[in-house]
């Protein structure tokens, strides 16, 4: 059984860091794409980053570039997203999700596309 476990989330000023964890457990990681999505309140949910677990190729959703850095450790089976720079646009809950695949869909994959999801940890930027 996939499992997804995200931490790290918090409240912190804009201009401020933060760094998310994802634990994940239960499949190959080598063989999936793990990807962070948010949901801000009263909006859909959207794409901010993903990385390969075959290759370690990255993408990042235009908002987001040149601020959020995505890593992974496949000897821990962990993804981490680095938030420099953070925005109160930033404020949502940030789930980690997979879906199986060596390949990241371009130019970013659509939430319908992840098969697998975790239960979100929340990010809060004040102005």
């Amino acid at each position: 059984e996939v499992q997804l476990v995200e931490s790290g989330g918090g409240l912190v000023q804009a201009g401020g860091s933060l760094r998310l964890s994802c634990a994940a457990s239960g499949f190959s990681f080598n063989d999936y794409v793990i990807g962070w999505f948010r949901q801000a309140p009263g909006k859909e949910r959207e794409g901010v980053s993903c990385i390969s677990g075959n290759d370690g190729d990255t993408a990042y959703v235009d908002s987001v570039k040149g601020r959020f850095t995505i890593s992974s450790d496949s000897a821990k089976n962990m993804v981490y997203l680095q938030m420099n720079s953070l925005k109160p646009e930033d404020t949502a809950v940030y789930y980690c999700a997979a879906v199986w695949g060596s390949t990241i869909v371009r130019p970013f994959p659509p939430v319908g596309y992840m098969d697998s999801w975790g239960k979100g940890t929340p990010v809060t930027v004040s102005s």
